[in-house]
């Protein structure tokens, strides 16, 4: 008597969404603490990840060459797209920890919401971390990412498409902020 009937959710927010939730509320091990809320959440998630995919189709971007170095700004939104697609694949393929894997994408997904398409290479950054996301959002979310991906202009199944590789080159940080802790309090920190 303590089980929830989904088809009322499907049938009012839609499969991806119920799905996405149940994959993000707890570990596969873990029981399931059932919130009516918690899949409005997904929903509403999936409704900003639609607003920031269709926005940047509308924008239309077609001039794919880098016209100077990135900024350091642009090289932090890399490496964050390529931390993302590094913890994603070690947690379906290792840790089977879809929760894990599911916040890391929607932390992706504000970040690219952030992002400002002030120049082309923000523009550059932007797409292929929007194509990222897609990919590695294919599993939790079949349905809409599809959508999103024929609307992108891909032809074909996002399913068929070779997941994303990371970029070595991309997780390198040119520096590293070190705190300095004497008896356990932080008395300074240093840029190295």
């Amino acid at each position: 008597g303590n089980t929830v009937d989904p088809q009322a959710l499907i049938e009012q927010y839609g499969a991806d969404t119920v799905r996405l939730f149940i994959m993000f509320a707890a570990p596969p091990e873990q029981a399931l603490e059932w919130s009516d809320k918690g899949v409005e959440g997904a929903y509403r998630y999936l409704k900003r990840l639609w607003k920031l995919i269709s926005h940047f189709i509308h924008l239309n971007p077609t001039d794919t060459n880098r016209v100077k170095p990135l900024s350091t700004h642009l090289k932090d939104s890399r490496r964050l797209i390529h931390e993302t697609i590094q913890k994603v694949t070690d947690d379906l393929e290792r840790r089977y920890a879809y929760n894990t894997a599911i916040a890391a994408l929607m932390t992706l997904t504000n970040h690219l919401t952030e992002l400002d398409e002030t120049d082309n290479n923000t523009l550059i950054v932007k797409a292929e971390g929007i194509e990222v996301l897609l990919k590695l959002l294919s599993p939790f979310i079949p349905h809409l990412t599809q959508a999103l991906w024929a609307a992108y202009g891909h032809s074909g199944l996002i399913m068929d498409a070779s997941w994303p590789k990371v970029d070595l080159d991309a997780l390198v940080k040119e520096e590293l902020t070190i705190v300095i802790q004497i008896n356990g309090k932080k008395r300074g920190q240093i840029e190295v």
